[in-house]
């Protein structure tokens, strides 16, 4: 966590029930600008779900969440964004039908500001917005491809595009290198290193603990809905807790080689 920073988002005590299950049962996170803050935990742990709340795809139960100083517990998606929370997801989201610039014009038109439909005229700002977000992710050559015709990389650098498109200030990744190789894990890692080059504020949750790991300068760990480690990366592999629930003692001697070699970079 970078000294003097200030607080971008502030969750406390946030809960979400389905019925009487809690998904999310307690989560408080703290997010200063310009850090990035890996999520991890088995299936089930509910961190898509608290993704969900925060940027507003699904009402929190309880809890409270501001960012930017502006309460946002309660507010729908679309605003959300507006005021500067962009999320990518799991699967991959997009319009199969329509081209790669067309499926980031929309996120650029829609993604900063109301816009009353019908009325889809997009102006040289929106174009501007496109044009740099597929030169940044790498795709500006395959700008005029369908969605339908993409391979799983090409997807993932898709959904960050749209993302980064809406220019926000905090985006949220959800497993953005689930099902990619290790070269195609690199290049994601090298592009999230950039986006934090440029000032962005970066909340993920991923599997691949090397890509966590390294990339995160503070890392939470979820198991039924709650908070059960949350500290440096170096310290994930020596919590008892955590190894017992989540990772196992093959994955912690890793891990710990991986410290030990001095490859973790964050």
């Amino acid at each position: 966590m970078e000294n003097g920073a200030s607080v971008l988002l502030e969750c406390n005590n946030v809960v979400k029930r389905f019925g009487s299950l809690a998904a999310v049962d307690g989560m408080s996170l703290s997010v200063r600008s310009g850090e990035i803050v890996g999520i991890g935990g088995p299936n089930g742990a509910g961190k898509t779900t608290f993704f969900d709340v925060v940027t507003g795809i699904t009402p929190a139960t309880e809890g409270q969440m501001r960012f930017d100083g502006q309460d946002i517990a309660g507010l729908g998606a679309d605003r959300i964004c507006q005021l500067g929370i962009a999320r990518t997801f799991q699967l991959n989201a997009a319009f199969e039908s329509l081209t790669v610039r067309e499926n980031i014009d929309i996120a650029a038109y829609f993604g900063r500001a109301k816009r009353v439909v019908p009325g889809f005229r997009l102006g040289r700002e929106v174009r501007e917005q496109t044009e740099e977000a597929l030169a940044f992710v790498g795709l500006a050559g395959k700008a005029d491809e369908k969605v339908a015709q993409l391979a799983v990389l090409d997807r993932k650098l898709l959904m960050i595009a749209g993302a980064i498109a809406t220019r926000p200030k905090l985006l949220f990744l959800d497993e953005p290198v689930g099902g990619l190789n290790v070269s195609e894990i690199d290049h994601i890692m090298d592009l999230i290193i950039r986006l934090k080059g440029d000032g962005l504020t970066v909340v993920l949750i991923e599997h691949v603990m090397r890509f966590l790991l390294a990339l995160s300068s503070r890392v939470l760990i979820m198991h039924h809905g709650k908070k059960i480690f949350e500290g440096p990366p170096s310290g994930v592999a020596e919590d008892q807790v955590v190894v017992e629930t989540y990772l196992g003692e093959g994955t912690r001697k890793r891990l710990k080689t991986f410290f030990s070699d001095g490859e973790a970079h964050a």
